[in-house]
């Protein structure tokens, strides 16, 4: 039996796209068909990557990237909110930042991230500062920002907001043990709660209960984020013709931040592979649920598997078959779930300090866009 919103939904279901089936003719492959965007299983000089990305909100603002070099691999997992346009500029510019500090440094170092995370934060405000006059709004568009860096046998994890990465891990018993990589900065969490008030004691609004939800000043869940002007810095302020983005008391001093959680990690040989993926296939799965399905189905469509899990289970929670919830538009979908992207990083601890034939490599998600890394920036400063 369909529940309440499912009957209301019923009625402006899309025609059937059939999602592409995996067979060994998909493998490697990207493919656009409908909502589900896929690259099945991709080569690293580390190892194997697989990418799945899926829509759900009229304007997908989930992007995301892979960046392979000769002995190193870059991967971005960007989750927007209130617009797609700051995910596409942390996409399309905080790997380029990232290459050109490393250059400069000689080196990959937590410092060199976390600059680069601010280099791409300044850029954003500066665009809309740029822009605001003619499109107000884009100075509440923001986006979280996780991103994963393996070189020279290290694990660099950088995060904004509350995607996620978890490391799967062989136990003494040989069980698959999954570990968080990351912490959510989501109001939903008592630390990061406690955090906010220790931050702004002067302000007994930083943190609110609005409908049974923690929000940052009563508006937004993350307290922190590339972007969200409007709750950095007074000049960005909204109209009160705007009333979702009004604060209740003018701002003083930024509420947001896009300063990174950095965790650096040297691989070990228990370490198998890293899930990195938006909040949107968290709501559905626990951290060792998804790594026990990434450690028991073939490589090939596993990221796809892992949303076709997340997407089973939304449907199952609106009392709706999977079949079923696969035929609703983009838009209302977002009724259901959210936008969802994984990426799965295989390790194969043979290739770590070993010089792999494989091409050098920039996959972006869900555009279809596969073309040459700019790892080939770091060619003679011993980064690659």
């Amino acid at each position: 039996m369909f529940s309440w919103l499912a009957r209301i939904v019923s009625a402006c279901l899309r025609p059937v796209r059939r999602y592409a089936r995996m067979n060994k003719d998909d493998e490697g492959e990207g493919r656009d068909d409908g909502l589900l965007w896929y690259r099945d299983i991709d080569r690293h000089s580390l190892g194997d990557f697989s990418i799945a990305v899926v829509q759900a909100n009229e304007n997908l603002e989930d992007h995301s990237q892979v960046e392979v070099g000769r002995d190193a691999v870059f991967v971005g997992v960007y989750d927007g909110h209130g617009g797609y346009e700051a995910s596409r500029f942390v996409r399309d510019n905080l790997f380029g930042h990232l290459m050109r500090l490393a250059r400069e440094n000689g080196s990959i170092s937590e410092g060199v991230v976390r600059n680069a995370f601010f280099a791409t934060e300044n850029a954003f405000l500066t665009l809309v500062r740029r822009t605001c006059g003619i499109k107000p709004l884009i100075a509440a568009v923001g986006s979280c920002c996780l991103v994963g860096i393996i070189w020279r046998g290290t694990l660099y994890i950088a995060n904004l907001g509350d995607s996620r990465a978890i490391l799967g891990s062989l136990g003494r018993s040989k069980k698959i043990v999954a570990e968080p990589l990351t912490k959510d900065h989501n109001a939903s969490m008592e630390e990061i709660r406690q955090e906010m008030k220790s931050l702004h004691p002067d302000d007994p609004n930083v943190v609110v209960l609005k409908q049974g939800v923690w929000r940052i000043k009563g508006i937004i869940q993350v307290s922190r984020s590339i972007g969200d002007a409007y709750l950095k810095k007074p000049e960005f302020t909204l109209d009160p013709s705007f009333p979702r983005f009004r604060l209740s008391e003018p701002l003083r001093r930024p509420v947001l931040s896009a300063e990174p959680s950095i965790y650096t990690r040297s691989l070990r040989p228990e370490d198998k592979f890293v899930i990195f993926a938006s909040d949107g296939l968290w709501e559905h799965l626990t951290n060792q649920q998804a790594a026990e399905i990434v450690h028991n189905f073939p490589r090939t469509g596993i990221a796809r598997r892992l949303i076709k899990t997340a997407l089973t289970e939304a449907a199952r929670k609106r009392e709706m078959r999977y079949d079923d919830l696969k035929k609703v538009e983009k838009g209302i979908r977002r009724f259901f779930h959210d936008d969802i992207t994984v990426i799965v990083v295989f390790i194969e601890h043979d290739s770590v300090g070993q010089k792999m034939a494989v091409p050098e490599v920039s996959v972006k998600g869900f555009i279809n866009t596969v073309g040459p890394s700019d790892f080939s920036i770091l060619d003679g400063v011993g980064l690659s």
